[in-house]
Formats: structure tokens, C-alpha cells, sequence
């Protein structure tokens, strides 16, 4: 069944806790409650109940979409999953946005977990809520349950042929009891009606019409607008200001101080000088004009370059083992052969193309913002904080997002806005512009790494070293923090998942000078571009190809049991039982994308080649075939891109391509272009000037995306389809240019 064009663009209101449950529904209306978490992570977190779902005796099926929305679909892709099993009618379904709320479990829309960890609880309480209406119906009429059917909003007695819709069975409904979950029959794939359908976001027709409402587009009655100038230099403190030509500037009221942090600094404000207008241009022109004398701080002697150099230095010594399988050194010594490469990434800015931006109004001793967060609890806890007060008494309205890939996970500039209005007294809208959104930035770290290998006759590893050095996002939360944190360390290190008797993976301690975040991918990111370029090397060293090489190198399909020997694994926080480390789908991505690209058939020739790199993250696999160009002046094209994606069952196919090309264009960003460096504690980049990102000309010409398909438990999809872009378009460079590329970015390399 396909929605009415009007569904896509039903009105999203945010809704508030107790409104949801007194004011929502009508007289007499079922309300289901429903634990949002597998039932595995209990242990682990405690995660509370939500209530997301609800029918009304009208008819009406209200859904809350606790997760934020950023272009994944997320709003609507969650709630399909509960309207299939619930057996709704899609067009009687409306969606509430909520707010931020412990009850919700977490909504921290980031990792690419949404549909991995709410995917079973969204079935369960659709499962739920059509048994209840089916016994309901059987209660009316006085017949077996197992004889009432619920089809698209009706349940039906097909020996009678008595039919009810479910708001007459409200009422009765909301009487049962709630069934055990043993009790629950879950549709077949066969039998899904939205589970693996291109049903349109509700949000499409809005966006499409410039009518979505985002962080920018945020209003409240009586605010102003701030502006605030920052220390240019991590961790600086203010000593003096003059803002007598600052407030020249026509709509410029006044100025304002916020604190420093306190290390570490978490989620809170960077501290500096609020200049508050009546508009954001007039803020923003203001706080150019502001004469602020600033106290830099111990990190005024960072510079990328210098630091670059201690980096690489770390990565050639010997550093701390956090996996040693086998005997490395043993069967290094005895290798046929050995090679070595150091490989680099720079730090990088998330760069979303709607900067941070956040209002809020203190009053009464309670906050009330609205914001583009990917976590709205993080809001609720750091405001709070910063504030002291409950954060019960903190409530967050979500609003659309444009761009996030983590940073706006990170809510400093909604407490910036808070401990404005507090001050002030007013409702306050902070705004960042492009210049401060890539100098204040959470960045990705910038890696070194070192990978060596000793080979047989037949040019296959038989010992392998991939060394590590990268300042830890742990430094985000522990000021002494310098070694990679578990999550860190699993993200394409210590869970290499080739066929190799000996292997050591190791981490070094790196001291931050900036802030260190989590970006798409995270350190996936220069995990895979070390290990897929270094096993290219190898494919090369020993003169076979590069797909065949993989394959042989990733070996047999089996399940990898890291625990098993010893090793920390994160896992996304997954049991391994249920997302085991399997590299028959690994292979089979590989030999997919190798077929579709046509790979045995379009050799190498002068400027022109495929390149490949397969990787898993965030429990999916991706494996990416990159064909580039390089001219004779060493510019570079990328006329083809395939990606081959095995993310288990997929729910929305549209969505899942769309994050693969997006992850295409991202990636090549990265790979071509993408570098924030710093002078004197300073970061130099400011707009896309010199930060670039792919453009028209940059960005793939074609790519296509072939999705796997699977039985397997939903894993992510926003975020795998990054790793593998680098390495493969540096891979292609290699057999169409002879270059080889170990440092990023790409465009700073002499390619002829």
C-alpha cells in the first residue's frame, strides 16, 4: 500500500511529558508503554520506559519519534517499524517529536544505533498493541482471539465478517492486558508492509519547500541574538575587554561574560564575550569590534606541524600492546620478507552546513530551549550543570538538524544561550558563524600510524604491527586522559579481521591541544586508511591482485571470538553472539563490489584505475570500489564509485543508498581535501576558502550503491560507508599514478 502525497507533509509538533499523556489523546484512549532497549543492555544501563505509542478512538495512531532528525529519515524510518507491526494505516499515522526526557531511553542520535537499538523494542510495542486490539475485538464479538485479524487499522472476523476499526476498540483495549512478550507473533519478512519499502519521509514535502523548521529558524517571543568572541587559542583566558565600539554598532544593547570552563571541559561553554543585539547581524558585526586582551594559556605553543613530527616519532617506537596475538617478533624473524609504511591524518572539522545555533529562556529557575541537538539529555545535563539546577527542570525542544555528524552531539552553544538569558534576563539566541563553527570545533583527531608486516614465498603476512598514536576523545571528559579509549581502539585496530597467526596492535599516549570529538566514523577513519593502504602495498610488494590478496588475506569465512583471546573489545556495545566479527560477510561484500565495478575487466592504464578497501564499523560492512582520473597535472577525478553495503536487515532502502552517497562525498572530502592546522595555539582555517570540501567538480561523478540482502539483526548505516572511501581512492591513485599516498590530504601529495 502506498501513502497519500498529504502524509509527507503532516505537521511535526514537539510535545512535552505530561502533555503527551493528559492532553494528546482524547477520553477513553489506549496509551502503550513499551521498554526501549534490548533487553540485554539492562545490565549495563539503566534505561527507562517510554511511551511513544497511541491510539485514539477517532482513529488516530500517534507515534513519538524520540530520535533526532538530520537527514537519515530516522523520524520516519522508527516509527514505521511499530506502524508494521501494529498493522496501522499509514495515513492515520501523525508523528510528535519529543523532547528531551530520561523516559525515552537514550536519544543521543549518534554511533549509528537508532535502528540497531530500538528496532526490536519498536516491534514490540506495534506486536503489542495489535494483540490487545485483535483480543479487544474478540471480547466484542464474543469470539476467539485466534480468529480476529488486524489489517491497515481494522480488525476483522473473517467467519462472521464483523469488521471494527481501532478506535472503536480503543476503549476495550486499553483494558487488556498487556501481553507477555512470549506471547507476541511477529510478522514474517514476506509478511512486512513498510519494513523494506521507500516510503517517503513525512518531513520530504517541508524540506522540499524551504517549510522545515531548524536550529537557525528557532524563535521566541521577546529574545535577542548574541554573539560571542572566544579565546582564539584552547583552554585561553579573558584578562581585559573594551566594548565602546562594539556597542557603536546600531542594534547593540550590551555585552556579556561567560565563565571559562573548569577543566574537564565536557560539554561546557568555552567562556569569552557576549556582545547581544537585536539582531544576528548587528551581534555578529559588534563582537568583530570588541578589543579583548586574552591570557592563550599552556597551549600557545601548539603547532600542527611540530606536532605532527612528535606524533609520527611516537608511532615508530614501541608502544603499549592492546592486542598480542601469537608471536610478532618470532615470525617477523623468520619472514621471507618484510615492509613498513607510516601513514598520517590530519585533524578534521565536522563542517555541517548548518552551523551551531541554539535559543533559550531562563525563568522561574527552569530552562526552556530549542535547538538542532543530536542529544537533547545532553543539553538537559550540561545546562543544568552550568546553571545549577535540575535537570528535570530543563526541557529541550528538537528541532530539525542541517548536517550534525557528531558535533551537534556536543551542546556548548546551548549553554551558551543559557547562561546568557540567565544573565540577561531575556530569551537568548546564540548563533555561530562558519568562522567560529571551524575554530571552536570538537575536531576528529589527527592520527600517526605505523603498520610493518613480515611475508611468506607467497607475499602473504604471516606477522603484522599496526601502531597507533591519536589524541583521545577521553580527553573530552578526563583533562589526563592520553591514551585511545576501549571504543576507540575497537574501531579498526584491535579487531582486524584478517587471517593472520601473529598480530600486534598498539596505542600510544598523545596530549590534546584542541578539543577532541567524535566525528562520522570516528577512528575508523584512520584506522582503515593505514590498514586497507598498507594491505594494498602488500597486494603490490608481492604482484598479485589487490582483490585477490584481500580475499586471501581476510581469509575463510568464520566468527572472530576477540574476548576469546584476550583482547578488550568494544563491539558497539553489542553482545558478540548477536554481531559477531564475521568475515564471510566481509568477504562477500568484498567479491560484490569487486563484480559490480566490474573490476576484472578494467585494468589499469596510464591515469586511470579502480581502487578497493573493505571495512566493517559500527557492525556493518562496507566495501568501496573508487575508480579516479589523474591528469598530467595531477589533478584528480573520480568518475565511479561502488559501494557495496551488508548492514543486516535493511528497514528503508532509499535511506540507506542515500547515507552510502553521502558517505561518498564525505569520504572524498577527507581523502582530497579535508585538513585543520594551528599556529601559535590558533587554528588557521576559517571558511570553506581553506577548509574545503568536495564540490560539484570534486565529489564522485556516479555512485551506486548495492545493498546486501540480509536476515541478520539491523546494524548502522549512517556512518559505515566513510572508511573505506579514503583508501580506496588512494589505492587507484597508486595503480594509475605508481604514487603512493600515506599522508592525507590527498591534494597536498605531488601525484606526477
Amino acid at each position: 500500500m502506498e501513502p497519500t502525497t498529504n502524509l509527507s507533509g503532516e505537521r511535526i509538533q514537539n510535545v512535552s511529558r505530561r502533555g503527551f499523556l493528559e492532553t494528546l489523546f482524547g477520553a477513553g484512549a489506549l496509551i502503550l508503554g513499551a521498554q526501549v532497549v534490548p533487553q540485554e543492555a539492562q545490565a549495563a544501563v539503566a534505561w527507562q520506559p517510554s511511551v511513544y505509542l497511541g491510539l485514539d478512538t477517532n482513529g488516530a495512531i500517534t507515534i513519538v519519534t524520540h530520535r533526532s532528525e538530520m537527514g537519515t529519515g530516522i523520524r520516519s524510518v522508527l516509527p514505521m517499524v511499530a506502524a508494521d507491526e501494529l498493522e496501522a494505516d499509514w495515513k492515520l499515522v501523525k508523528l510528535e517529536q519529543a523532547i528531551g526526557d530520561e523516559k525515552y531511553g537514550s536519544q543521543n542520535t549518534d554511533g549509528s544505533c537508532s535502528i540497531r537499538d530500538f528496532y526490536d523494542a519498536m516491534r514490540e510495542a506495534g506486536a503489542s498493541a495489535r494483540l490487545m486490539l485483535e483480543r479487544a475485538a474478540a471480547q466484542k464479538w464474543g469470539v476467539p482471539a485466534s480468529e480476529c485479524k488486524a489489517s491497515l487499522s481494522v480488525v476483522t472476523h473473517a467467519k462472521s465478517g464483523k469488521k471494527a476499526g481501532y478506535g472503536e476498540l480503543v476503549t476495550l483495549a486499553s483494558q487488556q492486558k498487556a501481553p507477555a512478550k512470549s506471547e507476541l507473533k511477529f510478522k514474517s519478512a514476506a509478511e512486512f508492509r513498510y519494513i523494506g519499502k521507500d516510503l517517503p519521509m513525512v518531513d520530504r514535502d517541508d524540506l522540499c519547500r524551504g517549510k522545515g523548521t531548524f536550529g537557525m529558524d528557532a524563535k521566541m517571543p521577546g529574545m535577542v541574538y548574541a554573539s560571542v568572541l572566544r579565546s582564539p587559542v584552547y583552554g585561553g583566558t579573558l584578562k581585559s575587554f573594551d566594548d565602546a565600539e562594539a556597542k557603536k554598532v546600531k542594534g547593540v544593547s550590551q555585552t556579556a561574560v561567560i565563565p571559562p570552563f573548569k577543566a574537564p571541559h565536557m560539554f561546557q561553554a568555552l567562556g569569552g564575550v557576549a556582545v547581544i543585539a537585536d539582531n544576528t547581524w548587528s551581534a555578529m558585526q559588534g563582537r568583530k569590534k570588541l578589543n579583548a586582551e586574552w591570557d592563550a594559556g599552556v597551549h600557545s605553543s601548539y603547532d600542527s606541524d611540530v606536532y605532527k613530527k612528535e606524533l609520527m616519532d611516537a608511532a615508530r617506537k614501541p608502544q603499549k600492546a592492546f592486542r598480542n596475538q601469537g608471536d610478532f617478533d618470532g615470525a617477523l624473524a623468520k619472514a621471507t620478507k618484510t615492509h613498513e609504511a607510516d601513514y598520517y591524518v590530519p585533524l578534521l572539522a565536522h563542517a555541517a552546513m548548518e552551523p551551531p545555533a541554539a535559543v533559550a529562556e531562563f525563568k522561574d529557575g527552569k530552562v526552556t530551549t530549542w535547538t538542532a541537538t543530536q542529544n537533547p539529555q545532553a543539553v538537559q545535563e550540561a545546562v543544568a550543570g552550568a546553571l545549577g539546577i535540575d535537570k528535570k527542570n530543563v526541557i529541550c525542544h528538537v528541532t530539525l538538524l542541517g548536517g550534525g555528524f557528531g558535533r551537534k552531539s556536543k551542546p556548548d552553544y546551548v549553554v551558551e544561550a543559557a547562561l546568557l538569558s540567565k544573565q540577561i534576563g531575556k530569551p537568548v539566541k546564540v548563533v555561530w558563524s562558519r568562522e567560529e563553527d571551524l575554530q571552536f570545533d570538537y575536531y576528529h583527531a589527527v592520527a600517526a600510524m605505523h603498520c610493518k608486516a613480515g611475508v611468506d614465498a607467497k607475499g602473504k603476512p604471516t606477522a603484522w604491527l599496526h601502531r597507533s598514536v591519536f589524541p583521545t576523545i577521553g580527553s573530552t571528559f578526563d583533562a589526563k586522559a592520553e591514551y585511545g579509549q576501549e571504543f576507540e581502539l575497537g574501531m579498526g585496530l584491535v579487531d582486524l579481521p584478517f587471517d593472520i597467526p601473529n598480530l600486534r596492535a598498539e596505542n600510544g599516549p598523545a596530549k590534546n591541544h584542541v578539543r577532541i570529538g567524535w566525528m562520522r566514523a570516528v577512528a575508523n577513519i584512520y584506522h582503515a586508511f593505514a590498514t586497507h593502504s598498507f594491505v594494498d602495498e602488500l597486494a603490490h610488494a608481492a604482484g598479485r591482485d589487490p582483490v585477490e590478496y584481500l580475499l586471501d588475506v581476510v581469509g575463510p569465512a568464520r566468527k572472530i571470538d576477540l574476548k576469546a583471546q584476550g583482547v578488550a573489545y568494544w563491539n558497539n556495545g553489542q553482545p558478540i553472539d548477536k554481531f559477531p566479527l564475521d568475515t564471510g560477510r566481509l568477504r562477500h561484500v568484498i567479491e560484490v563490489a569487486a563484480e559490480k565495478s566490474g573490476w576484472a575487466k578494467k585494468k589499469p592504464t596510464k591515469g586511470r584505475a579502480l581502487g578497493i578497501a573493505a571495512h566493517r564499523s559500527f557492525l556493518t560492512y562496507v566495501a568501496t570500489v573508487v575508480e579516479v582520473e589523474v591528469d598530467s597535472n595531477g589533478r584528480v577525478r573520480i568518475p565511479e564509485v561502488h559501494m557495496v553495503v551488508d548492514a543486516g536487515l535493511v528497514i528503508h532502502p532509499d535511506r540507506v543508498r542515500s547515507q552510502m552517497e553521502g558517505a561518498a562525498v564525505f569520504g572524498t572530502s577527507i581523502a582530497m581535501m579535508g585538513e585543520i592546522t594551528a599556529k601559535e595555539g590558533k587554528i588557521v582555517q576559517r571558511n570553506f576558502n581553506d577548509y574545503l570540501v568536495a564540490r560539484m567538480p570534486e565529489a564522485p561523478v556516479k555512485t551506486h550503491v548495492h545493498i546486501v540482502a540480509s536476515n541478520e539483526a539491523p546494524a548502522g548505516v549512517g556512518e559505515p560507508g566513510v572508511p573505506p572511501v579514503a583508501p580506496a581512492i588512494a589505492n587507484a591513485i597508486f595503480r594509475a599514478t605508481g604514487k603512493r599516498v600515506r599522508e592525507l590530504p590527498i591534494r597536498k601529495q605531488k601525484l606526477v
